[in-house]
């Protein structure tokens, strides 16, 4: 694994799903983490548990005081800063553009989108007076094509941020900083469980549940795992991926590259009978 000893780097939404396996990998790589999330038990518990190279600070993303006093905390704890991930986010309102509400779009938009400007806009002073860093944003495939996700608003917000992503990235990059984005495809996490209205403690034991059927999406056989989108974020935070600003990579087994070569070879065969062409 890259290696991320001496960094310090923020990473939100850090209780649980693709947020905890990037702790764990980021403090496994030698990097001291600020964890970061809503729920202060989870938080401490996992804290604690990766020992003194991580601190947990309770935080609402979609608070702009609360994102600030984040960024001072790490900067209090550790006495640097090198790596923000903003990926934080949850559900977004489900159904036809007729019956979105408007409430259930602003709260999703705070959540997925502006949460990331936020993070963005108080870490930039630090990692550009430093002339270093990485930021990473967690898209979606979503945001890539449409249908991928049962809501339209997600799909918006997650399109939102990889675009956002590539217009700082001109920005910082100027000055050293990097800015990235991940977008994961299928991931078996609590948020499939989350976005059918279960509370958050049945909802993480959906993950599991979700294996088979996220299995089928791309050409990859299996579904996608948190430790999949964790490592290429330690990579993204690595002093070897120096050179990588304002790109959206896509983790999602092959899932929007196109159709299955099996399922067009079929469609070829079918053809060639229906056209009485013997096959070559």
């Amino acid at each position: 694994m890259f290696r991320l000893d001496g960094k310090v780097a923020i990473i939100t939404g850090a209780t649980s799903g693709i947020g905890l396996s990037m702790a764990e990998k980021f403090v496994e790589a030698g990097a001291q983490v600020v964890i970061a999330g809503r729920r202060k038990k989870e938080g401490e518990d996992l804290a604690k548990r990766l020992g003194k190279a991580a601190r947990f600070k309770q935080t609402d993303v979609t608070d702009e005081a609360q994102m600030k006093a984040l960024i001072k905390d790490a900067m209090d704890g550790f006495g640097r800063l090198d790596c923000l991930v903003n990926n934080a986010g949850g559900p977004a309102p489900v159904g036809s553009i007729e019956s979105i509400p408007v409430d259930g779009f602003d709260a999703a938009m705070a959540l997925l989108c502006r949460s990331v400007m936020l993070g963005m806009k108080h870490a930039a002073p630090i990692l550009r007076a430093q002339r270093s860093g990485s930021i990473i944003n967690i898209g979606s495939v979503a945001g890539n094509r449409a249908g991928l996700s049962s809501s339209m608003v997600y799909s918006m917000a997650k399109a939102g941020v990889i675009h956002l992503t590539k217009c700082v990235a001109m920005e910082l990059g100027e000055a050293g900083v990097r800015v990235n984005c991940i977008s994961p495809g299928g991931i078996a996490t609590g948020i499939f469980g989350k976005a059918l209205g279960l509370p958050i403690e049945e909802a993480e034991k959906t993950a599991e549940m979700m294996k088979q059927s996220l299995a089928k999406l791309q050409p990859i056989p299996r579904a996608g795992l948190p430790e999949d989108i964790a490592t290429a974020t330690v990579f993204l935070a690595a002093d070897e991926s120096s050179f990588i600003n304002g790109q959206d990579i896509v983790i999602d087994g092959g899932l929007i590259g196109g159709r299955f070569w099996t399922a067009q070879q079929e469609g070829l065969n079918n053809l060639r009978k229906a056209f009485g062409v013997a096959k070559a």
